[in-house]
């Protein structure tokens, strides 16, 4: 049976951890890597609808992503999962139950930058008052960074193309050391 490998993303909503991954994929896949994308907010969307954004949804959430990357582990050699995961908690959860095939990857950006950014206009909602729970700006919504991640992509200090190669170097390390 293959032996996947995954990638845990964490960082702020706005640090670039879909945009990452969506260019991985590409570039893994055009190397013949059999990929799977498991994006927070899709998962969210298609399957955890009833979930709201409370700290115990947010980790029953996790939880069910973690379920996810079980469920269909050994189909894939590289499973991405680009989501915020915001608990330090819910992180070691996910590496307990995965192994040693978990590899949790900090994609690093400043509050300033991320609001800066605002893809998604959430900041901006947040700021607004729309939003009261912005993980990571609402003070009542902390975001706990990685102690020691396997990997961290600083992206206030890496252009794209650069965060891109050194985490594919990353990867590839991974499944030549995995073999």
């Amino acid at each position: 049976m293959k032996k996947s490998q995954v990638f845990w993303f964490t960082g702020l909503s706005g640090s670039g951890k879909t945009t990452l991954a969506i260019k991985l994929k590409e570039k893994l896949e055009y190397a013949e890597y059999k990929v799977k994308l498991i994006d927070g907010d899709d998962v969210r969307e298609k399957l955890h609808r009833n979930l709201g954004f409370t700290e115990e949804d947010i980790k029953k959430n996790n939880d069910l992503i973690t379920q996810l990357c079980l469920d269909i582990f050994g189909e894939y050699d590289v499973i991405l999962v680009p989501i915020i995961s915001p608990y330090r908690v819910s992180r070691l959860a996910a590496r307990n139950k995965i192994g040693e095939s978990f590899h949790e990857v900090y994609i690093s950006a400043k509050i300033e930058t991320v609001v800066k950014r605002d893809t998604k206009g959430l900041y901006r909602k947040a700021m607004n008052g729309e939003i009261v729970n912005m993980i990571g700006y609402s003070p009542e919504s902390i975001y706990e960074k990685p102690i020691k991640s396997d990997l961290k992509i600083d992206t206030d200090k890496m252009n794209l193309v650069d965060s891109i190669e050194i985490f594919y170097k990353f990867i590839l390390n991974q499944l030549i050391s995995r073999d």
